[in-house]
């Protein structure tokens, strides 16, 4: 009788034990110990992730403003609620396709003509025979990046002032006639795109210059032998290898389409090129804090927020099919 209890009992256990899930107290305890032997870098962490939280997190409960009539007074609880009235009023005026259409176009010719030139960039730096001249090169090409926007715009107006600019001056000298750049809106967006290589393709390059770093010597080595130039090395060494980091780079860059840069637009704009420099950002700003509409500047702005979510998933879904390479 009691071997047949003891028998039941083992039983019993047996059956709770395979209900358990093992595998899954296996990773709970090598998370937790995982925790435990790092938890210095963790506290460490806890400063950046107390400012992305602040910062990033906790502001999108005004997200609902988009949604309300929004009144300072009674404040984003109380504040009536409106449905999607301001989505409609914003895509019922003529105003909408204008700006869309500026950001997105303003935005891709910045992405072509930023996003290549890093690449070519460190590839030069990486082939430079004289290693001097290469960190010489590389130095003096990423210190613009530290010049502020407001500093960089006022250059831009001194070098392309139609009576004391460079420029025109130059195009004075063979002959030409002065030109109002800064206030032209066939010259706007050259001017920004040019503006904005001239200040980042330094920076951006190191990126790709550490990448190129991380190639395998014996490569070179092997190609050399086989009579390979340095097209041939560029296209079928350094390229595929640095292929990763590139297509991260591009998601990233496609991900932000709609969010292109608001201080530069906002200090080169002025009443004679509007036409093609208002953007969303630009707009945002102008409904929201100039003309107090609240509830619509927070709708503008969330419908901007939600197109770029979708392009980074859809980008990052189709860099995963094509090349196996994505974020996530």
């Amino acid at each position: 009788m009691q071997r047949d209890q003891k028998y039941r009992l083992g039983n019993d256990f047996m059956n709770a034990t395979k209900t358990f899930k093992t595998p899954t107290l296996g990773r709970s305890v090598k998370l937790l110990w995982y925790f435990k032997e790092n938890w210095d870098l963790y506290v460490m962490l806890l400063p950046a992730l107390a400012v992305i939280i602040i910062f990033a997190y906790l502001p999108m409960y005004g997200i609902i403003m988009a949604f309300q009539n929004f009144n300072p007074v009674q404040g984003i609880a109380d504040s009536p609620w409106v449905g999607l009235q301001h989505f409609e009023r914003f895509f019922g005026t003529p105003t909408a396709m204008r700006v869309i259409s500026n950001t997105i176009i303003l935005s891709l010719q910045t992405i072509a003509f930023t996003f290549p030139a890093p690449i070519i960039l460190a590839l030069m730096v990486h082939y430079c025979i004289s290693k001097r001249l290469a960190k010489i090169v590389q130095t003096a090409s990423y210190i613009p990046f530290f010049i502020a926007t407001v500093v960089l715009v006022g250059m831009m107006h001194i070098f392309f002032s139609p009576s004391v600019g460079i420029v025109n001056h130059a195009i004075e000298a063979i002959g030409g006639e002065r030109q109002v750049f800064m206030a032209d809106s066939a010259w706007f967006r050259p001017l920004y795109v040019g503006s904005r290589v001239w200040q980042g393709t330094g920076f951006a390059a190191i990126i790709f210059i550490a990448a190129l770093s991380g190639v395998d010597p014996t490569l070179y080595e092997a190609a050399t032998l086989d009579g390979a130039s340095k097209w041939h090395r560029i296209w079928h060494i350094d390229l595929p290898t640095i292929t990763p980091t590139i297509i991260i780079m591009l998601i990233l860059s496609l991900g932000q389409v709609m969010s292109i840069g608001f201080e530069q637009v906002f200090l080169m704009q002025n009443p004679r090129n509007t036409a093609v420099s208002e953007i969303i950002a630009t707009y945002v700003y102008r409904m929201g804090l100039l003309e107090g509409r609240f509830s619509f500047a927070a709708a503008v702005g969330l419908f901007n927020s939600v197109v770029n979510f979708v392009l980074l998933v859809v980008v990052n879904r189709l860099a995963r099919m094509i090349t196996s390479n994505s974020l996530w």
